[in-house]
């Protein structure tokens, strides 16, 4: 029985490995395990029991406030250790986190094929988003299969020379999770009353911490303060370099609410519950078109451009003027907002993983299971 490998290290990883570990866990001929790296360790346990799901492995790679190269060398110790012990015939990432290029790269060293799921977004700047652009473009160099979820990533990878045969568009698995989830939960804990609109928030990046970050938080802050029916919800990220600064800047502020991380499920109430979406975050840049969100990008430039292209995301950097005037526009232009909250979700179809999964079926060679699915779109198209 052939063993696939899928190692999560992140809460938004387990987001989108989720529908891909869980139709894995059901496939009678597969052994599949799931590991943890403990690049974070509390919010991947909640997120992953939102989903039913519990790790096989943790190599417990979590340390406070611990640098890339200490959590890099550590990661490479330990995975490898585990790729000699377990043997897997496949090993699965997501992503662009240093689990996801330390396991590309070890797989390499192995001689394990490496699945990247996610494949195939780019800036083309090495060091905007930092770490992660580099991370995907290892990772891209040593992978064996490439799930790239749009057209536009697929072909970012053939420009790269990747074999057109070993590239599928699959869609984004995190459609496939939001979809499943959007319609069984809850209302929000933190729901706008009659005449109140609500800002949801969420910053974390590494290359925003310090003054780009401040500066964002302080229009924030400002816009706040001066309109009555606005509110505030930040679920503020543990890195100490992200709380320190919000917990200064939001000091004492009106209708403004920094809480602890939210799981999964209350995440997505929060953001139907929102007016409109502020963030640094890959995951919501995709998440929040699909309902219908505008969502303003905290980033210079995106590896995800089909929103922006859509109308449905804007780059507003964090020079602070920009942020002004793009979320006062949707506050006080109806048809503004209107048009960016029609445009629809360019990032999937629900069925991400079930390509996903089939490919891998067939890499493995094992019967498909299911009827065929198309690609989400041509990597040549």
């Amino acid at each position: 029985m052939p063993r696939v490998l899928c190692i999560v290290g992140t809460r938004p990883e387990v987001v989108k490995m989720a529908p891909v570990v869980r139709r894995l866990k059901e496939s009678k001929d597969i052994d599949s395990i799931l590991m943890l790296s403990g690049q974070h360790r509390e919010l991947v346990r909640a997120a992953l029991g939102q989903f039913g799901l519990r790790a096989d492995e943790d190599l417990d790679l979590m340390e406070p406030n611990q640098s890339l190269d200490r959590l890099t060398s550590r990661a490479f110790d330990r995975l490898g250790e585990r790729l000699r012990t377990l043997r897997p015939d496949l090993v699965l990432a997501q992503g662009d986190t240093t689990t996801v290029m330390v396991a590309a790269v070890a797989c390499f060293y192995a001689g394990i094929p490496f699945g990247h799921v996610e494949a195939g977004l780019r800036t083309g700047d090495l060091r905007n988003p930092f770490p992660e652009e580099f991370n995907r473009v290892v990772a891209g160099r040593v992978a064996t299969l490439h799930f790239a979820p749009t057209e536009a990533a697929g072909r970012a990878l053939m420009k790269e020379g990747v074999r057109p045969e070993s590239i599928v568009v699959t869609g984004n698995t995190v459609i496939d999770s939001l979809a499943d989830s959007v319609s069984r939960v809850a209302a929000s804990a933190h729901e706008p009353g009659a005449g109140q609109r609500l800002v949801l928030m969420t910053s974390h990046r590494r290359e925003n911490f310090g003054e780009p970050m401040r500066r964002s938080f302080e229009v924030i802050r400002d816009i706040v303060a001066t309109r009555p029916d606005l509110h505030l919800l930040y679920p503020v990220h543990p890195n100490p370099n992200v709380r320190g600064v919000a917990e200064e800047v939001f000091a004492n502020a009106e209708r403004i609410l920094l809480i602890d991380p939210l799981d999964y499920l209350p995440f997505v109430a929060a953001m139907k519950a929102a007016y409109v979406i502020v963030t640094d975050s890959g995951g919501v840049q995709e998440e929040a078109p699909f309902l219908s969100k505008p969502v303003l990008v905290l980033r210079d430039v995106t590896e995800r451009p089909e929103a922006v292209s859509a109308g449905v995301a804007r780059l507003v950097g964090t020079d602070g003027e920009s942020l002004a005037a793009a979320l006062s526009e949707l506050l006080d232009d109806a048809s503004a907002y209107g048009r960016m909250a029609a445009g629809g979700s360019p990032y999937g179809d629900g069925k991400a993983s079930l390509r996903i999964v089939q490919r891998l079926r067939t890499f493995l060679g094992l019967p498909l299971e299911e009827p065929p699915l198309a690609p989400f779109g041509r990597a040549d198209g």
